[in-house]
């Protein structure tokens, strides 16, 4: 037997999520050595994934949604890598492999079957740290690549607006842009965000949305460039989108990534939207995983890990959290005065 931390999602929370109610930690004894089902594979855990998304699962089971509501007073699942300890018989995995996909928010964890099949092995030739293939190399950086490459669609010499620059999505939006050729126009909400946007991932303008007026960083910065910023990469909606659809290029792009103002219940309303028809433009959500074919996905693991390992990519900052907690990781997802510094991870390692 070996003890197993479990997260568990207690209370569905009234606004923002608060630790030891909305999530709490326990412990309980695991066993290493169980009969497997068939086609099972049990698991220890070496990585877990905290999105803001996560924010809306929280919810009661009968409201639908794009994504299922999690089960109350059940461990929390989110993207995870995982390391094949012991595989049942006609398991489609080995022991010793890591794994990609779906997990729970524990130490070790028996996968049934039919979830197993959608897990993805990690070869993980390019060397790198567990906690980026659930981030910059996992399906932030896959909702970040897809987002700009085909809904964006960026052109050398265009400047790209993007919003929750120092979020996983953000960063790697930063990156892709640049290889493009474009100049990135980004926000977040610290002068310690902004100093690393600037000087770590170079972009050519950075602001603090809680310090600046977005509306006038972006009028001014069209005005020195000479022509309006072409693509809004939208990770917040609120008043940055209200300023991006005002300055704006005729027939720009809005990708719909996230919508963090609004993910607590409080509904905020958005001027100007009719610029959507008086520029011509494109203003586009998406989910990743329905978009995301198994061609392109093999198109996002050749490109976008070799890019991370080589330094082409710079490697986006993440904010690392040792083993399980209360939910205090999560929680600062959603606090502006102590949000992460980068993309949020559970490392086991």
């Amino acid at each position: 037997m070996v003890a197993n931390d479990i997260l568990i999602f207690n209370e569905i929370p009234k606004g923002k999520p608060v630790p030891g109610q909305t999530t709490v930690k326990k412990q309980e004894e695991f066993d290493l050595d169980q009969s497997l089902p068939d086609g099972a594979i049990l698991v220890k855990t070496l990585a877990l994934s905290l999105d803001p998304y996560m924010r809306g699962r929280m919810r009661d089971e009968s409201i639908e949604s794009y994504v299922p509501a999690l089960k109350l007073h059940a461990p929390i699942e989110n993207f995870a890598v995982v390391e094949v300890l012991r595989a049942g018989e006609n398991a489609k995995f080995q022991k010793g492999q890591k794994l990609y996909g779906y997990s729970k928010f524990q130490n070790y964890s028996v996968i049934p079957k039919e979830q197993a099949e959608s897990l993805r092995v990690l070869e993980n030739k390019e060397g790198l740290p567990w906690t980026t293939w659930v981030g910059s190399a996992g399906m932030p950086g896959q909702t970040a690549w897809y987002g700009l490459k085909f809904i964006g669609k960026p052109q050398k010499g265009e400047t790209v607006f993007v919003s929750g620059a120092m979020g996983p999505v953000g960063q790697v939006t930063i990156a892709l842009a640049h290889a493009a050729g474009c100049k990135v126009i980004a926000s977040a909400g610290s002068e310690e965000k902004i100093k690393y946007l600037r000087e770590e991932l170079k972009v050519e303008c950075a602001f603090n949305y809680k310090t600046e007026d977005p509306n006038k960083v972006l009028a001014d910065w069209n005005q020195k460039e000479g022509r309006p910023f072409s693509i809004y990469v939208d990770n917040v909606s609120g008043a940055q989108l209200t300023a991006a659809l005002a300055h704006i290029a005729r027939r720009g792009r809005i990708v719909a990534i996230g919508s963090v103002v609004d993910y607590h219940g409080e509904q905020h309303g958005i001027e100007g939207v009719f610029q959507v028809v008086a520029k011509e433009l494109t203003w586009e959500g998406f989910l990743v995983l329905n978009r995301m074919t198994p061609e392109l996905f093999e198109q996002f693991y050749a490109e976008v890990p070799p890019a991370l390992a080589s330094g082409k990519f710079a490697r986006p900052k993440e904010h690392v959290t040792i083993g399980l907690d209360n939910g205090e990781a999560f929680a600062a997802l959603f606090d502006s005065e102590a949000s992460n510094f980068g993309k949020a991870v559970y490392s086991f390692e």
